[in-house]
């Protein structure tokens, strides 16, 4: 009996632990334009106006010809956000989905993404000059404590137990949102 209060008494532990907590580590916001020249000009217009921050712009990996794309030509640009800015941004896109993600937008690592169609669903004043564009939102968790995975010196492994699991991901996405997650529907042929 003495071991079984000591198991309830670590569990009750573990969700007290503030090393346990899930902060996002950082936002990733993607426009894919699949072009070079003005329409990728006008995307990363759009993505200064959300983040506040210039952009990356990303490029091809292969040349396919039916789309009229080269290699390593500049077809999409992306932003990284962190810190409150990026609960910011989240919970404006949130917005948008009517905070429901479906069950297959959270990856094993414990991360997740999702998209919009139009990003004047953002609160971002449309201009016919730019045009309107869809947006991709790419979200990594983490727990502090992760840095011993990336620092310079005596780099060492995040422990199984602390990494974000996909349930932890969901867990933290319906408490700290509110949200819905939707089962994964088969498609019917």
């Amino acid at each position: 009996s003495g071991k079984v209060d000591r198991r309830k008494k670590a569990k009750r532990n573990i969700n007290d632990n503030k090393m346990r907590e899930i902060k996002i580590d950082k936002l990733v916001v993607n426009i894919c334009v699949g072009e070079h020249g003005d329409r990728l000009v006008r995307a990363s217009k759009v993505l200064n106006q959300l983040t506040g921050q210039d952009c990356q712009y990303g490029r091809s990996r292969l040349t396919i010809r039916n789309f009229g794309v080269r290699r390593n030509e500049e077809i999409s640009c992306y932003t990284t956000v962190r810190g409150p800015k990026a609960y910011d941004i989240l919970e404006r896109a949130l917005r948008v989905k009517e905070y429901e993600l479906e069950e297959k937008n959270f990856s094993k690592a414990g991360n997740f993404g999702f998209g919009i169609t139009e990003h004047i669903d953002l609160e971002i004043r449309y201009d016919p000059a730019i045009g309107i564009y869809g947006m991709d939102f790419y979200i990594v968790l983490s727990r502090p404590g992760y840095r011993v995975g990336r620092r310079r010196q005596k780099t060492s492994r995040v422990g199984g137990t602390h990494r974000v699991s996909r349930d932890d991901a969901k867990a933290w996405f319906e408490d700290k949102f509110e949200g819905t997650i939707l089962k994964f529907r088969q498609k019917m042929f």
